[in-house]
């Protein structure tokens, strides 16, 4: 988590169960943000039992959880989420997920709507988020970006 963070409950609002009221993020760093993810495997279809909000909202955290390794985060450098459900009697389910994902000692700022369905039939759940990186993470991305490209450049060679 980026040193320049700030995550901040104010005594003037309710503290919140799993999210923060604020998150402050001050220069110098590098903010991300990830696209909308859904509970979808690799051949592009939803995972688990037609219905089954428990396993889309597991794989849409994963699949979060990869965006975010794409870039050299993980969920402690996520300062937001948005969650969508088409059915708000499965915000227990969400919460739980949600907790196995998130850093506990300094939860992103949160929105949870529900709405009548997502732009893919049959899903359920979709989340999307912002993170923040410190500078010394969005080097050392920088760099590992640079060396992939390098591999695949020899690869690409030896063939």
């Amino acid at each position: 988590m980026a040193a320049n963070i700030r995550f901040l409950n104010p005594e003037t609002l309710t503290k919140p169960p799993g999210y923060t009221q604020v998150v402050e993020a001050n220069g110098p760093g590098r903010t991300v943000y990830l696209a909308g993810q859904l509970g979808l495997d690799l051949d592009n279809k939803l995972v688990g039992a037609p219905g089954d909000f428990g396993a889309q909202c597991t794989q849409a955290f994963e699949n979060l959880r990869l965006a975010l390794a794409a870039v050299g985060a993980d969920f402690k450098d996520v300062v937001r989420v948005n969650n969508y459900l088409t059915d708000i009697s499965h915000i227990a389910t969400l919460r739980e997920v949600r907790g196995k994902y998130l850093n506990p000692t300094a939860l992103p700022a949160s929105t949870t709507i529900a709405i009548s369905s997502l732009a893919r039939p049959g899903a359920l759940f979709e989340i999307d988020a912002i993170a923040v990186l410190p500078a010394k993470a969005a080097r050392r991305a920088a760099r590992s970006r640079s060396v992939n490209r390098k591999v695949k450049r020899v690869k690409r060679r030896r063939k």
